[in-house]
């Protein structure tokens, strides 16, 4: 059929394996994309920095652990199997107290500091 890609296999997308693939903290990785959007495995402990994201929302999804989401006024505590929107450019920065095992939704090509930049820019589009 015209417009439909061939599958060439049937095999789901497990969370555990993936994450048993990488140890480093803030360093997101590509599991998987639909259309523009890649889904991405990060794990967070400590604290991030304050950065926003102009042109995208951000979506986090606890996986396991508990996520604080600092913002300038306030704050929000994001625990297992919940999930947050961060709204496009508001400042924002995450934290954890023990190591949080989170899903990652946002376009292709967002860099994990956003605008600011800087040593804790982890590369992007990395695919396990």
């Amino acid at each position: 059929m015209p417009g439909i890609t061939a599958v060439t296999h049937y095999t789901p997308i497990n969370f555990l394996e993936k994450f048993a693939q990488f140890s480093e903290h803030w360093a997101p990785k590509v599991i998987a994309q639909m259309n523009d959007y890649q889904f991405k495995l990060v794990k967070i402990e400590g604290e991030f920095i304050w950065h926003s994201h102009a042109d995208t929302d951000e979506t986090f999804i606890v996986l396991e652990g508990e996520l604080r989401i600092d913002f300038r006024d306030g704050a929000v505590l994001i625990g297992q199997g919940e999930m947050y929107v961060v709204p496009k450019g508001i400042e924002h920065k995450p934290y954890a107290e023990r190591e949080v095992k989170v899903l990652l939704i946002e376009p292709c090509g967002v860099l994990n500091t956003g605008d600011i930049g800087g040593e804790r820019t982890a590369e992007s589009d990395v695919w396990i």
